[in-house]
Parts: structure tokens; sequence; C-alpha cells
């Protein structure tokens, strides 16, 4: 136990810092903080605009969604890069626990997303006179460690996927950009065509998304507990895919001996 831990911390932190030391503080800013920070700041004066709904409901929606900048592509990146920079095989060599070493890459990702939406939040507050009341604080801030952690689960089955597939990052760009229609960002789920809404409500972020706003209008936790829950184990759900989509493309991959082949 003490190993697997070891593993699942120290492994993701160094694994993290082994894959992105590309990135300067410059490019950190202008992307995981200044992109989200214009999404925000353009779906809400749009929303002004049109006076179809007030400056919460577009806050919210961004600013949690703005996590998933972190949770998929950070993820997709913490895992297919393994392969794409040649330490897959090495990786794979060790008799280390298989789910710390998968679970490990996570986590820096989901304490990454709650930076970038929290700095959302926080933007909104300074520039969009977002002042939701503090006793709502807490509730909201377990909502959206639970909406990062279930967005994260996704970007886990995609990165898995990039085990075996060319060119995973286009199926990021496409997910991450297809979650800002379906998952409720800037549009009601329930106006959505019956087809948009079922697909929307089975993966992450809707729910989630949901619950933080009942809560800035000043809901308690336990009256969004059951969007919680189900926020929860639909990230659940996609995280058990991700780890079998994994173990299986690692057997298949040995058994062909094409671990970093493209």
């Amino acid at each position: 136990m003490t190993a697997a831990l070891r593993v699942f911390f120290v492994g993701g932190r160094i694994s993290y810092r082994a894959l992105f030391n590309w990135i300067s503080p410059v490019m950190y800013v202008t992307t995981m903080l200044g992109s989200p920070l214009f999404q925000i700041l353009f779906f809400t004066y749009l929303g002004r605009y049109a006076g179809s709904r007030g400056d919460e409901f577009f806050i919210v929606g961004n600013a949690v969604q703005v996590s998933a900048m972190a949770g998929i592509y950070g993820m997709v990146m913490g895992i297919a890069n393994e392969r794409q920079f040649g330490t897959l095989t090495p990786l794979l060599a060790t008799p280390a626990n298989r789910l710390a070493v998968f679970a490990g890459r996570a986590l820096p990702n989901i304490v990454n997303g709650l930076a970038v939406s929290s700095f959302g939040f926080a933007v909104s507050w300074l520039l969009l006179d977002f002042s939701p009341d503090a006793a709502s604080l807490p509730a909201l801030a377990f909502v959206v460690v639970v909406t990062v952690v279930s967005c994260t689960a996704l970007g886990m089955l995609i990165g898995s996927i990039g085990l075996r597939a060319r060119d995973v990052f286009f199926a990021a760009n496409l997910v991450y950009f297809l979650m800002l229609l379906f998952c409720g960002v800037n549009v009601d789920v329930d106006s959505l065509p019956g087809w948009m809404e079922a697909i929307g409500r089975s993966v992450p972020l809707t729910h989630g998304i949901e619950a933080a706003r009942r809560v800035v209008d000043g809901a308690t936790l336990g009256d969004v507990r059951g969007l919680v829950v189900t926020e929860a184990l639909i990230g659940a759900a996609y995280a058990v895919a991700a780890y079998v989509l994994f173990r299986f493309f690692e057997a298949e991959s040995r058994r062909r001996a094409s671990l970093e082949t493209f």
C-alpha cells in the first residue's frame, strides 16, 4: 500500500513535470488562464446583449467548464504523450501498481483544473460583479471539486484511446468544444433537442454545472445532492472505462509488440 501511494503521489508529480517541461510561465498564463478568461467574458457579455439570462448563469457555466482545459487536454497529454515521448515501454516494464501509475497522472491535472476554475470565479468577481453569498462558497467549492474530478475521468478515457490512436489530440479538441454545446454551459440543457440532451446528461460537467448554479442561487448541498451524486457516478464510470481500456491496450500492445508504433 505504501509503495502504491508513493507511485500515485510522487510518480504522478514527476510524470507531470517531465511531460510538461516544455510549458513556460508565459505559455501557461496565456493558455490556461488567458483563454478561460476571455471565454467567460465573451459569453457573459454576449448573454447581456441577448438579455436571455443573468450574468450568473454564464459565469458559473463557463467558470466550471474551463476546468476541462486541464481535465481534457492535460490528461490526454499526460497519458498519450508517454507513447509519443518514448517513455511508455520503460514505464510499463516496471512492476509498479498499474492503477497507481494510471490514477497518479490525474492528480496534478485535477489540481490544475481547480486552479483554472477558481481563477475564473475570481476574475468574474473582480470584473463582472459576481458576488455569491459567502455561506454558499463551501458548497460551491465541493460541487466544483466533484465536477473537475469527473471531467478529468473523461480526459483519462480519451488519453487511453491515445495509446492506440494516431492523433488523439483532434478528439480532445472536439470533445472540449462540444461540451460547450451539450453540457448546458451557455444554453439550458432542457432547451436542447432530445438527442442532444440525452448525450449531455451522459457526460461529465452537465449535472455539476446545474448543481453549481443552484448553489449560487441559494440551494444547500443537500438540495443538490442528487445532481452531485449523479456527476460523481458518471465520472466513476468513465474512470473505470478508461482504466479497463488502458489495461486492454497494454495487453494488446505487448502481444503485438506495438507499444510505440504509430
